[in-house]
C-alpha cells in the first residue's frame, strides 16, 4: 500500500461520530444537524427538467474534456459573474468540467506537485489555510508533499497574511490552496491580499488553487464577493498565469448529489491537468453535463437561494446574539463561533453536551484545524451550517439559546 495513506487523519465527521458515540439525547425533539455543509434547499426545477430530458445520453461514453456546450456555458457564466472582458475565457483551453470541487481539489495536487528526483531531498510544500477543508491536507500527503498551515485567526479577521509565511517555506512551496469565501469563517480575501499573493507566487513559482465554491452565497445583491479571476483581470494578468479557480454547483444550485463543477484559469496548467484526468477517468456523464448547462445558465434560482439564506441568518442571529458572540459572515452559510467562554471552554465538550441535552449537532473547531507554531486556530470555536430549512434552523437556534441559559 502507498505509505502516504498512513499520514491521512480521520475525517472530521469520523471524529464527530466518535465524540457522540453512546449518547442518547435527553429530549424527544427532532435531531437537527448543523454540522455538515450539505445544502438542504430544493434543487432548481430548471436542472431537474434538464436531467429528465437528457437520460438517453447515458448510452454514450462522455469526454473527459466535456462537451463544448458545457465549457461555453461555464465561460459565459464566469464572464458575467466576475466582470471579465467578453471572449477573455477560452472554453477550448481554459475550462475543464470536474466531478465537484472536492474531487478536483484533491486530484489537482497529484497532477501539479513535482516529487524530488533525490529520494532523500526534502519533500515539497503545499500551503493551505488553517482551519481548512481537510481535502487540501490529504491531497498534499498523497502527492508526497508536506502541508504548511498558514493561520487565519480572529486577529486578522480570519484572513491570511501571506507575507508572514517564511521565505524558506515559499522557496520549497509548489502549490497554495486558498479558500474565499472561507470555510469555516466565510471571510472574503480582499484585493490587496490577492495582489500580494500573486506577487509571491510569481517570485517563487507557486501555483494558486483558488477554492471559490461558496462565492454565490452572499448577503448584498449589489456587492458580490470578488473572485481571483476578476482581480487578476483588474491587474492585467489576463493569461491567469499560475492561477486555477474551482467552482461547483453543490452550494450555488443546491445540487451536491450531481457532483458537477469546473476548473478555469492558466491554459498551460489545465492542458497538463486534462492529460492527468484522461487517465484518471473521472468524466461527467452526458446527462450531468446537460443538467449543468441548464444550472449555470440560470440565475433566478440562485438569487432565490440567497434570499433563503438571508432570512435564516437574520432569524438565527437575532436568537443567538444575546448568548453567543455570533456575527454575520462576509459570505457562505456557516457561523464560526467562539464558545470558549462556555462551560469548560473546550468546544468538544460543548458539542457533546449540546447534543446530549438538545439533540443539536455542531462541529468542533479543532476538527477543522491543526496545531501549528504553538497555536490551534480552531480551538474554542464551533462551526454551524445553516443549510436546513428555516424552521429547523430557528428551532436549533432556540434550543441552543435554552441550553446556554
Amino acid at each position: 500500500m502507498n505509505p502516504d495513506l498512513n499520514r491521512l487523519h480521520p475525517y472530521p465527521f469520523e471524529k464527530l461520530a466518535e465524540l457522540k458515540a453512546g449518547i442518547t439525547p435527553a429530549t424527544a425533539a427532532k435531531p437537527i444537524a448543523l454540522s455538515i455543509g450539505e445544502p438542504q434547499h430544493a434543487p432548481p426545477t430548471v436542472a431537474l427538467r434538464a436531467m429528465a430530458d437528457a437520460l438517453s445520453g447515458l448510452s454514450r461514453y462522455p469526454l473527459t474534456k466535456g462537451e463544448l456546450a458545457l465549457r461555453t456555458a461555464v465561460a459565459h457564466w464566469i464572464t458575467r459573474r466576475f466582470a471579465l472582458a467578453t471572449g477573455l475565457i477560452d472554453p477550448e483551453h481554459q475550462v475543464l468540467p470536474v466531478a465537484g470541487t472536492r474531487e478536483a481539489l484533491f486530484s489537482f495536487a497529484q497532477a501539479v506537485v513535482a516529487r524530488p528526483e533525490n529520494p532523500t531531498a526534502p519533500r515539497p510544500i503545499v500551503l493551505m489555510p488553517n482551519p481548512f477543508y481537510q481535502i487540501y491536507e490529504g491531497a498534499a500527503f498523497l502527492a508526497g508533499a508536506e502541508p504548511y498551515y498558514y493561520p487565519t485567526t480572529r486577529d486578522t479577521g480570519f484572513l491570511p497574511d501571506f507575507t508572514a509565511i517564511p521565505t524558506e517555506i515559499w522557496a520549497r512551496a509548489q502549490l497554495i490552496y486558498v479558500c474565499s469565501p472561507g470555510n469555516p469563517s466565510g471571510a472574503v480575501i480582499d484585493r490587496a491580499r490577492v495582489k500580494t499573493l500573486f506577487n509571491l507566487a510569481d517570485q517563487h513559482d507557486v501555483i494558486i488553487a483558488a477554492d471559490e465554491c461558496y462565492s454565490e452565497i452572499y448577503f448584498n445583491e449589489d456587492a458580490p464577493p470578488a473572485g481571483f479571476l476578476q482581480i487578476a483581470h483588474e491587474l492585467g494578468r489576463d493569461d491567469f498565469s499560475r492561477l486555477v479557480v474551482f467552482h461547483s454547483l453543490s452550494k450555488r444550485s443546491n445540487l451536491p448529489g450531481l457532483r458537477s463543477g469546473f476548473v478555469v484559469g492558466d491554459a498551460e496548467i489545465l492542458s497538463r491537468y486534462l492529460k492527468y484526468r484522461t487517465y484518471q477517468g473521472c468524466a461527467l456523464s452526458l446527462p450531468v453535463q446537460i443538467t449543468s448547462i441548464a444550472a449555470w445558465s440560470d440565475e433566478a434560482h440562485v438569487q432565490e437561494n440567497r434570499q433563503h439564506y438571508r432570512e435564516k441568518f437574520d432569524a438565527v442571529l437575532d436568537i443567538l446574539a444575546p448568548v453567543l458572540p455570533v456575527v454575520r459572515p462576509d459570505a457562505g452559510f456557516y457561523l464560526w463561533t467562539d464558545v470558549s467562554a462556555q462551560g469548560s471552554g473546550d468546544e468538544r465538550e460543548f458539542t457533546r453536551t449540546l447534543f446530549a441535552e438538545q439533540a443539536i449537532t455542531v462541529l468542533p473547531g479543532r476538527y477543522l484545524s491543526r496545531p501549528f507554531a504553538g497555536i490551534d486556530p480552531g480551538e474554542g470555536f464551533i462551526r454551524m451550517a445553516l443549510v436546513a430549512e428555516r424552521a429547523d434552523c430557528v428551532d436549533a437556534a432556540q434550543r441552543i439559546r435554552a441550553f446556554l441559559r
